[in-house]
């Protein structure tokens, strides 16, 4: 299959959320809007993605068009809530948010904080990779996966499926992000809950995980030998980390591998609307989709090439959350999951 039609069936409509309404007409990036966004000066990025990569995209756009980024880097939950804390509080502050939690966008549509915007250079990517009514771009793509250490842990000792985490030999050499910071690990939880059950997470919580709060933590752990097996990570940074040299594997379960859409959204109340508009741009644009690769991101860019050494998306067995549940079920999957491992 052509690399596009393989994205589009392997998405599904997983991505999309609900049936697609009327979407606004696809914008062209002009002059006119460069020199708009110039005279404003800056952007303001609330985003989920790896630092590194957030760092890397920043600079790319401020050495492109010479506007300064105001990178604020953090958790997709805590992103979350500073917007909200923000808003609350009458403070508009920021221009474009991107979150690995396209469940937020549910809510933020519902308090009429989006505005719908698709940028002309994603005319020829999947409808999925376009939320509903245009109110997110998929600019990016992700999953959750388990690995391990090749210094620490031989391959014929190694686990191949999220059952084998449960193996006691395992237990204190174990560790894991936690739902609470990260929308990925949100995401990955509602998703083998419903594959695995609770009862998974009940057992794995036996075996002295070490927990942390970002889904970029355990690979960067777990390649330095602080433990040996990551019960979950962010693929993106455990493929950056691979293409650095880091003695790190990572494991495609046959049970499945959660599949997280990273969707970047344009605020309505932004303070600097034609930065952010040019910067929306920026994210899909072929530079920018290259830089996503380079740094362990997949694309739904047709033009994007992925390095040879990645495992294809064809031979993974990806499971999906619909935004919708994603935001109607977060809280109750963090709630169970702090119950459960007692943070």
């Amino acid at each position: 299959m052509k690399r596009r039609s393989l994205l589009a069936a392997a998405a599904g409509l997983a991505f999309a959320g609900a049936a697609r309404a009327a979407r606004p007409e696809p914008q062209a990036l002009t002059p006119a809007l460069v020199d708009a966004a110039k005279k404003e000066g800056k952007v303001a990025w609330y985003t989920a993605d790896d630092l590194v990569l957030a760092t890397r995209v920043s600079k790319a756009f401020e050495a492109k068009y010479g506007l300064t980024v105001q990178l604020e880097r953090s958790g997709a939950e805590r992103i979350y809530q500073r917007i909200a804390q923000e808003y609350a509080s009458n403070i508009s502050a920021v221009d474009v948010a991107t979150t690995s939690d396209v469940g937020h966008t549910v809510s933020w549509n519902a308090n009429d904080w989006l505005q719908p915007f698709i940028p002309a250079e994603v005319a020829q990517w999947p409808d999925h990779a376009i939320g509903s009514d245009g109110l997110y771009i998929v600019d990016k793509f992700t999953m959750v996966t388990p690995g391990y250490n090749s210094r620490l842990v031989k391959a014929d000792d190694a686990p191949k499926s999220w059952n084998d985490l449960l193996d006691p030999k395992w237990k204190g050499k174990l560790v894991k992000a936690h739902p609470g910071y990260s929308g990925a690990i949100t995401n990955a939880t509602l998703a083998l809950s419903r594959t695995l059950g609770w009862e998974f997470f009940e057992k794995l919580a036996k075996q002295g995980v070490l927990q942390v709060q970002s889904a970029t933590d355990p690979p960067m752990r777990t390649a330095q030998g602080e433990r040996a097996v990551m019960a979950d990570g962010a693929e993106n940074t455990s493929l950056r980390l691979v293409g650095e040299g880091a003695p790190l594997v990572l494991i495609y379960p046959p049970e499945g591998v959660p599949a997280v859409a990273v969707g970047s959204v344009l605020m309505k109340k932004a303070p600097n609307p034609n930065a952010a508009r040019l910067f929306m741009h920026y994210l899909v644009s072929q530079e920018c989709q290259d830089l996503n690769v380079a740094n362990g991101a997949r694309s739904f860019n047709p033009g994007v090439k992925e390095p040879a050494n990645w495992v294809p998306l064809g031979r993974i067995k990806l499971l999906f959350n619909e935004p919708g549940d994603l935001a109607r079920q977060a809280e109750a999957v963090k709630q169970q999951y702090s119950k459960i491992f007692g943070v």
